[in-house]
Parts: C-alpha cells; structure tokens; sequence
C-alpha cells in the first residue's frame, strides 16, 4: 500500500508504552495445533472443545496465553494456512459456539487467547476468489488479488519467473489467459493489499474475532503483504501502520505477534512482538538455528554445531553477536523479539538433543527477554517423526502429531495413518510408536514435564525475568551467564551445556540460588557448575 496513511502518533505512544497492564509483557504463550491437540470425540482429531477440556492443564503448567494454529474452514493444501472462511470454525474441528466456551473458560482462569492471522492469501475456495475466477480480467473481483497477463505473443509465459516457497512456478494461469500470484501453492492465491476492499474486509475479520473473546493476533506471513517490497520492507510497514491505526483505537489492549523475524522492521511497522525464525539460510544459521539447530538433519546428531549440543563446543559469542543488535532494536522500539521452543514449521529438537539438553535450552530461553513460546508437547518432549508430507510445503509434518497425553489414549493411534479419508476411525496423523514415548500423564517428580512447570512459574513470580526485564550478559565462552533485572530486583542465569565443569565469577552482591538443574555451588564471588548444569540466582 503506497497511500500515506501512516499509523497515527496516539496508537504508536500506546505501543511503545512500558505499561505493565499489558498483558503481553510478562506472558508466556503456549501454542496449541488444534487438529492434533485433544480428540474430545473418539475421531482421531482433534477439536475446539478439546482445548477447553484441557485448560486447567494449561493453567497449572504456568501459560498465560494460548496461540490457536488455524482453525478455520479449509480444504487442508496447507495445513489450515487456505483460508476458505476468516469469519468461522472448520466444521471438523467444531463451532463458533465452541470457540465462545473456549474463550470463555480461558479468560476465567486469566489465560488470553491468540488467534492465527492469514493475510497473505486466502484459499482458491474462498467466495471472493471463486467470484475472481468467474470475473473478466479488469473487473472489481480480481483486483482483491493478483491477476496479470502473462508474457510472450500469446501471454502463455508467466508474468514474472518467481517461484513460490514450496519450489516451482508462483504464478497459475486461468481459463481466459490471465495469471494469478500464490507465493505458496496454487491453492493459496495472494490478496493484493493495495486493494482498499481487502485492507477493510482483514479489519472486519479482526474485530469479529475480538468481540468473540480474542486477546490478540498471531499475524502469519506478516512481512510479505507488497510483493517485492524495497530494502527495509518501507510499503510492508505503512500497511500495517494504517491497519493498526485502525484497530488500536477501539481495542487498545489487544496484542500483535508478527511472523517476522526482524524486530527493527516488524516492530516499526507497529507489532507488539517479533520471534526468531528458523532460517538457516544456505546453510548458514541465524542466532536461533546457533542455539538449537544447527545442522541439516533434524534426526542426526552427528554434525549439529547447536550450542545446547554438550558435545558441539560452541561458544556463545557467535550467538550474541547476532541476537544482541535485534534485542537492543526490540528494546529501542518498545516491544520484544521473543524466542520459540519450536512451532508448526519448525523441527521438535527432540530426539536429536537429550532430555537433558533440551531441559537446559528450554529453562535458558524462557529465562531470555521477551515473551516465550512453547509449542505443545515440547514440555514433555515429543519427538519429531519422520513421515511423509502432509498439507503442504516440506517435510514438517513430523512436528504435528498428536498430543501424548497417556499411554492409553494413544494405544488406539499408533496403528493410524496418515489419512484424508472421512473414516472418523482413523487417526489424523500416527503417533510415536516407541515404547517409551514420554506422555503427560508418566511424566516423573524430575521429568522434563516438571522442570517446565517450575521453571514457568518460577518466571511469572520473578519480575526481572518478565519480557522486558533488562539483560547484560555476562560470559561469552561455552558457559553462558547473563543478569536481567527491573526496579530493584536482580538475578543471574548461567548455563553449562558442556560435559565439564565451569566456574564464573559473580558481579558484586549477596546472591541465593532459587532454581538449578544438575549440581551447583555458590561459593563467596564464585559459582561453580558442574556438567549440564542451570542455575538462577537472585540477589
């Protein structure tokens, strides 16, 4: 969108404003994937009422708030990511009736609710885009998206030789000789926001979710709006400030999450929140991937140069090098560029990292800045599988599974597979079959399960550790230390990952362990870590 229509003064002050009712600012959010997260029906699927069902689960692990993937009505090109309906439930997976219960159930026990955002396309099922198709070229109808004519003396060669993010060609040609754009697959043709029509119509979606009990905006895609955008994404940006001028008025508490990965540019175009990606750009990994995923096989050990691999070696300097810039933008722009412990699109960490390991990465990142992600299963430690792709796109249907809540609720899964069919028998996708697949209900007294509940509730009751807590690190080695504090509160992390010892030394003050893992000591100035070891230490 080209038009200036910037985001006014009074909306940018309320988002930079350091004002601790905003909810968002000592969160921690929890993303669920509907379709696999509680089968509330015997179906093998997952459901809307199925949320609600486990929301004292919620409650007592210590989230804040839950992000719902997409659960709208889709034909599944794209795992929900096809939108054919903004404005209702898949009738698989329940009814706007649920979705009220839903949001109801969480907000009586202070859990905000987050809803999946879909602006760069729509599905080819879509009235608008089936209206498009049935238009002449020119019309009203096509220009909510993009439609071009293509090149050559017949227009039979594509308009530009884009590529869409799956591999092969970004544009498909219809009937009467014009080409429509989809960075994704053919069934997922983009909305073209210069169009004013399309900029109200995404306005209508988000207040109607909003007067349904929704508490923000998780915003998929959201630097991909203008195609081809200059450096810095300047268009990108004033779109997202006009439509936020727009909305913050009328609900000034609601909060944006952007799928982004660059807070500088996310956050000046007016988002609450940025996270971490996982890019690992030709090989090359920005400062998530150097923590957590640092090789190109999600299942092998072999060659992960992830820090939080005890047999890697790698310091954390590389890291900070990276991630400190983006912080310190966050911080200048006056929201937070948060972490993930995985999502959706991202390989689980596990098996390829210990319990151990994960146990230390997990603690450190809900210890960092910002406002943690936890993707469900990951405080149990769900596997990633290797299965055939399922819904699009690449091989990441292995993090999609269903949610082991018992050994004896997955007992009828693990013969499933993966399935279209309208068999109610069959499971949406397999589960684990391993014999020790960790579930909810065998998680032990010192399982992953209750070092993440710990942890988690140990961070909601330490102010200095909340969102915008500040961070000095302290360590630039294998060992990682770092101290975050607000007002007068004060607390050191550190982190051996290493199959070692380790020793810092601390800042001058009086300080008391509060939390560890593995054996710690702390000795006058000094703590002393052994092997795969955390400690929080508050002064």
């Amino acid at each position: 969108m080209k038009e200036d229509n910037p985001m006014s003064n009074e909306a940018n002050e309320r988002h930079i404003a350091d004002d601790p009712s905003l909810w968002w600012k000592q969160a921690v959010v929890y993303q669920v994937y509907p379709r696999s997260f509680k089968d509330s029906r015997g179906e093998g699927l997952g459901q809307i009422a199925g949320v609600t069902e486990k929301i004292d689960y919620l409650k007592d692990l210590g989230v804040d708030a839950i992000w719902l993937s997409p659960f709208y009505p889709s034909q599944l090109a794209d795992g929900g990511y096809d939108v054919d309906d903004y404005r209702n439930v898949d009738p698989k997976l329940g009814t706007m009736d649920d979705f009220d219960e839903l949001a109801k159930a969480a907000h009586t026990r202070d859990i905000k609710v987050v809803v999946d955002i879909v602006p760069n396309h729509s599905s080819n099922l879509h009235e608008w885009f089936k209206a498009a198709l049935a238009a002449e070229p020119g019309s009203p109808e096509r220009d909510r998206y993009i439609f071009r004519d293509g090149k050559g003396p017949n227009g039979d060669q594509p308009p530009t030789n884009w590529e869409n993010h799956f591999g092969g060609p970004a544009w498909t040609r219809v009937p009467d000789g014009q080409w429509y754009l989809h960075m994704f697959t053919k069934e997922q043709p983009d909305w073209n926001w210069n169009n004013r029509e399309v900029r109200d119509d995404f306005l209508r979606t988000l207040r109607f979710w909003l007067d349904h009990g929704a508490d923000g905006f998780r915003v998929d895609m959201a630097d991909s709006l203008v195609k081809h955008d200059d450096d810095g994404k300047p268009y990108t940006i004033r779109t997202w400030q006009y439509m936020f001028s727009k909305i913050r008025p009328e609900f000034p508490e609601v909060a944006f999450v952007s799928e982004w990965g660059r807070p500088r540019e996310s956050l000046e175009a007016g988002f609450d929140m940025d996270f971490y990606l996982d890019w690992r750009w030709d090989g090359i990994p920005n400062g998530y991937n150097m923590l957590l995923r640092n090789v190109d096989d999600p299942l092998s050990r072999d060659g992960d140069l992830s820090y939080f691999n005890a047999d890697s070696k790698t310091p954390i300097a590389s890291f900070l090098e990276q991630y400190e810039p983006q912080l310190r933008d966050a911080e200048r722009l006056g929201g937070t560029f948060n972490f993930i412990t995985c999502n959706h699109d991202t390989a689980r960490i596990a098996p390829r990292l210990s319990e151990r390991e994960i146990a230390l990465a997990y603690c450190t990142l809900f210890a960092m800045p910002g406002t943690p992600f936890l993707y469900y299963g990951d405080e149990i430690g769900m596997r990633y599988l290797p299965l055939p792709t399922l819904e699009g796109g690449y091989v990441r249907t292995g993090s999609r599974t269903p949610m082991q809540w018992s050994a004896a609720s997955l007992a009828g899964l693990k013969a499933g597979a993966i399935s279209h069919t309208d068999d109610e028998t069959s499971a949406y996708l397999p589960v684990d079959p391993s014999a020790d697949a960790p579930t909810v209900a065998e998680s032990r007294d010192d399982s992953l399960w209750r070092i993440v509940h710990d942890m988690l509730h140990l961070r909601n009751e330490t102010e200095a550790l909340h969102a915008r807590g500040t961070f000095t690190a302290l360590s630039h080695g294998r060992l990682f230390a770092f101290a975050r504090s607000s007002g007068s509160q004060r607390v050191i992390i550190a982190v051996n990952p290493s199959r070692h010892s380790e020793r810092l030394q601390l800042p001058e003050g009086d300080f008391t362990e509060i939390f560890h893992i593995g054996d710690i000591d702390v000795s006058g100035n000094s703590l002393n870590m052994s092997l795969q070891s955390f400690a929080i230490l508050r002064d």
